[in-house]
């Protein structure tokens, strides 16, 4: 179980109030898959800390488990969740995009996510609210275009696998009971993990620097401010479909690699070559690193959501 370090401190209800959520919303009984996870570690002992009940959802022994590749969900008979907050899925960065590897991150989002959905649609206490991750991948490369949660999806692997694994969701999708949310993470920060923890040691030998010609968008979010936009999403009931979860000032990827490196006073002269990341980490480079990701929060916006750190130079502070 995460710890409660691992998570952003609770929330007061002038605070709640402050970053535009109703602090008067019932307490749920939530059940989390991928609680193991950047999110998810984070998430649960903020949610206990909230005064909701957690359940998780594991492969191992006990009540809760569940076999996404085999097709079986194991709860309690009668079990009874008001929300259901989906995060398990194979990790897109762990390593080169094989067709062995694309094939396991493709069936890994959208098998998990069809047999979680398909097993609570039969049951007969329905869950609320189904929050299901998914990425801003959804849009592909944008260049200088600012994309929202209206835009359609783009084309290439990363795509494909977004709107797949969005559309898995569709047992759920056919009740009338069931509130379904995509949400479209973008880059979370973190020093515990992701992609910032990654950088981190490199950036303090002074190995740091732009990617190729850094000036493709990068779409970021804090991980607190992750975590309570998702919180948002629970608790509203005007949101539904996709909801972009990112900052709503995105960066590009020199000012991203300046302004981390100024915060720790390390020089950040070391470009690092497109054709280099291309070598490297072959069609990965291309949709992780070097494509632009351009996309506004405008469904957060729209319902009130105000971030505690919207500025990357905030979010660095506040992380380091």
């Amino acid at each position: 179980m995460p710890t409660k370090q691992d998570s952003p401190s609770p929330l007061s209800n002038e605070e709640l109030r402050a970053i535009g959520i109703d602090p008067n919303g019932a307490k749920e009984t939530i059940l989390v898959t991928g609680a193991s996870g950047l999110i998810g570690s984070a998430l649960v002992p903020f949610l206990i800390s909230m005064g909701h009940t957690v359940k998780t959802l594991s492969r191992g022994l006990g009540d809760l488990t569940w076999d996404p590749e085999g097709g079986r969900v194991s709860l309690p008979e009668g079990s009874k969740f008001d929300v259901v907050v989906h995060l398990a899925g194979e990790n897109i960065a762990k390593g080169r995009w094989s067709s062995k590897r694309k094939e396991a991150i493709s069936k890994s989002r959208q098998r998990g996510t069809h047999v979680i959905a398909t097993y609570l649609s039969t049951l007969k206490y329905k869950p609320k609210v189904f929050l299901s991750a998914s990425a801003t991948g959804f849009y592909g490369e944008t260049g200088e275009t600012l994309v929202s949660e209206d835009s359609p999806a783009g084309s290439g692997f990363l795509p494909d696998v977004c709107a797949a694994w969005e559309r898995a969701s569709a047992p759920l999708l056919d009740n009338q009971e069931t509130r379904v949310c995509a949400l479209r993470f973008g880059v979370v920060l973190s020093p515990r993990g992701g992609a910032l923890a990654k950088m981190l040691p490199l950036f303090r030998l002074g190995l740091g620097g732009p990617l190729g010609d850094g000036q493709q968008w990068m779409s970021w979010i804090g991980i607190d401010d992750a975590i309570y936009a998702l919180y948002k999403v629970m608790m509203d009931s005007t949101l539904k479909g996709g909801v972009n979860v990112v900052s709503p000032t995105p960066i590009r990827n020199y000012d991203f690699t300046k302004t981390l490196g100024a915060k720790i006073r390390r020089p950040t002269f070391l470009r690092v070559p497109s054709w280099a990341l291309n070598l490297a980490l072959g069609e990965m480079a291309q949709d992780l690193l070097l494509s632009s990701s351009r996309v506004a929060p405008t469904r957060l916006i729209k319902s009130g959501f105000r971030w505690k750190c919207a500025t990357f130079d905030e979010a660095v502070q506040s992380i380091l």
